[in-house]
């Protein structure tokens, strides 16, 4: 009786047809497109510049963890915005430094939400990391400050990349300038950028602000950076308070600093060398912090690197003090109600 070809099939003459092994081998192959899906995946995103997020900051001012705050009509972060904006405008890698503290919270509630949209890094600033030799003052209970949280990021960052807080919101224009910038590098060194807001596009409606107002030379390079702490509108124009105490009025297209830096991985070096003289020279003082600012001046006072201020309309927000939540997310209720962003947003 002549068996049927599902018998032959069957039979321990072809085992490989067997049911069991039918399933293994269309495991295999799922597991090899996920393979490959995945190489592409990060293959294709490999050129691209990486999106640096500084989320360590504990939000002292706000009273909680600002990073994780959903704020807008879904839910999402101040954070999921700003990484909405950098994907659309060419970043493929993303970096966040964190606390150890929080790691489950941040990688349950943010990293899962981005994982399969573009590669995704944690790495983690803590005091004790320090150049050898070197160690926390017993008092110290904060980290070392901005560039200490960039150092953090040395061992995966191999390519141009952009330094954002985690908290601020920085509009689709900048991410657009940053990327084009840091796309036109390529093997290039000591050639930075500095996002250069402007100033009225960055107050705060509930007190204060502290702000690093720029000057920059005839070809837009930053020749200094001169932080102002209260800066404020008063009767209409944008003023702040100098060293003598007296109100001086600037101009609300004065760029300032919001902490959106783009470099290129030889910052890393210079951070380091850096940081030695900077914990050498404050030694003593538990409450000293190691910032972008600090270190681009010295740059470039030295000579050793160009900082291209790069112009943006983009208007600046983000929750400062408390009281600034509520107008946040009314701004972005209103950015989906006019389609400037999907609603939900992933």
């Amino acid at each position: 009786m002549k068996k049927s070809d599902h018998e032959i099939l069957k039979s321990d003459h072809f085992p490989i047809f067997s049911p069991e092994n039918i399933v293994k081998t269309i495991k295999c192959k799922e597991d090899i497109r996920k393979f490959v899906e995945n190489e592409i995946f990060t293959e294709n995103n490999k050129m691209k510049p990486t999106l640096f997020v500084l989320a360590a900051g504990m939000g002292s001012r706000y009273g909680g963890l600002k990073q994780l705050d959903g704020l807008g009509p879904n839910g999402e972060t101040i954070m999921d915005y700003s990484i909405y904006d950098a994907v659309n405008a060419g970043f493929g890698k993303l970096v966040f430094v964190i606390r150890r503290s929080f790691e489950e919270d941040f990688r349950e509630k943010i990293v899962k939400k981005y994982e399969r949209k573009i590669p995704v890094e944690l790495v983690f600033q803590e005091l004790d990391d320090l150049p050898e030799g070197f160690s926390p003052h017993p008092d110290r209970v904060k980290p070392w400050g901005t560039n200490h949280a960039v150092m953090m990021g040395r061992d995966v960052i191999h390519e141009p990349f952009a330094v954002i807080n985690a908290d601020d919101f920085y509009g689709r224009e900048s991410f657009g300038v940053l990327a084009d910038f840091l796309s036109s590098l390529h093997h290039s060194k000591n050639a930075y950028a500095m996002v250069g807001y402007r100033v009225g596009n960055t107050l705060s409606e509930s007190g204060t602000v502290a702000r690093g107002i720029c000057e920059t030379d005839s070809d837009n390079h930053l020749t200094g950076v001169v932080e102002r702490t209260q800066i404020q509108r008063i009767d209409g124009a944008v003023k702040y308070k100098d060293d003598n105490g007296e109100w001086v009025a600037i101009g609300d297209n004065t760029p300032v600093s919001m902490n959106m830096w783009g470099f290129t991985p030889d910052y890393f070096d210079y951070s380091e060398k850096q940081f030695v003289e900077f914990l050498k020279e404050n030694a003593g003082n538990h409450k000293a912090e190691f910032f972008i600012p600090l270190v681009v001046n010295n740059l470039i006072v030295d000579k050793k690197a160009t900082v291209k201020v790069l112009d943006t309309p983009s208007k600046w927000f983000g929750v400062t003090y408390a009281e600034d939540r509520p107008g946040v997310v009314a701004k972005l209720q209103k950015l989906a109600d006019d389609g400037v962003y999907p609603s939900p947003l992933w």
